[in-house]
């Protein structure tokens, strides 16, 4: 992987990495958690979903695994009522390339790479744990799929990092997700900033000032509003409708965790 790309070979995959295809003309990626054995959990919209309302639901249709006339002797059949699939490699990726997801990443390197979705400050728990989560909740399920607040990434960092939004009313963790939003808000923000400069190039910069400053905060490494749930708790609260009940105390910094856990 370079400083620019995050892109791996098939041979150099680790049952725990959290990988990623881009979909949509590079408009959105799906991401999963590789569990060996060239197989792939992730969440999709073919469970309950809430909408936006918007056209993002007609261009980010692409979150789930290849579909075609056969199915596919390999993938594990699709488990009803909830969005959790495990599919083999080549449904995960539907003919797109192969991207790890990068923890622990360097400030630096976190905003060299503007785009969010590629990469996030906070720490990993080890590979046995990560395929624990994701196991789970292929069988249990990870409640209603939500382009903004619980998408593919979320269920992805979730499993790496055991850590949800305490504010189930604000975006989840989810870096593609502030990208989309980020952009034109950067923009809002940046306009009473115009007396600063008249000059294009200047406006310009403070925008990306503005949107690198915005994607940053809001990285799941950086924020305070996060707690760490056991996946087990975790469906527990899901199915009794009371996600959002977390108890304070267990607030935690990610970018604080013990560095034994680093990703590797």
């Amino acid at each position: 992987m370079g400083l620019l790309s995050n892109r791996v070979k098939r041979e150099s995959l680790k049952p725990g990495d959290h990988i990623y295809s881009w979909r949509t003309a590079y408009i959105y990626a799906h991401h999963g958690i590789y569990i060996g054995n060239d197989k792939v959990i992730h969440f999709t919209r073919r469970g309950q979903e809430v909408g936006t309302g918007t056209v993002l639901d007609l261009l980010l249709v692409s979150s789930g695994p290849a579909r075609s006339q056969l199915p596919c002797s390999t993938c594990t059949p699709h488990q009803e009522g909830h969005g959790v699939a495990a599919s083999c490699l080549n449904c995960f990726l539907a003919g797109g390339v192969l991207y790890r997801f990068e923890y622990a990443v360097n400030p630096a390197i976190f905003l060299a790479k503007t785009r969010g979705g590629t990469c996030t400050l906070a720490i990993s728990d080890p590979y046995d744990v990560v395929v624990h989560r994701a196991n789970y909740l292929f069988d249990n399920g990870f409640g209603c799929y939500n382009v903004f607040k619980n998408n593919c990434e979320d269920f992805a960092i979730y499993c790496k990092t055991g850590l949800l939004v305490l504010d189930q009313g604000t975006i989840g963790q989810s870096g593609q997700a502030v990208s989309i939003i980020g952009g034109p808000l950067a923009a809002v923000l940046s306009t009473p900033l115009r007396f600063v400069t008249t000059n294009v190039y200047g406006m310009a910069a403070t925008a990306v000032g503005v949107y690198c400053a915005s994607r940053y905060a809001a990285d799941i490494g950086m924020r305070k509003d996060v707690v760490k749930v056991s996946v087990e708790d975790l469906t527990r609260r899901l199915a009794s409708g009371l996600l959002q009940v977390v108890e304070p105390q267990i607030l935690v910094n990610p970018v604080q965790q013990s560095p034994q856990l680093a990703a590797r």
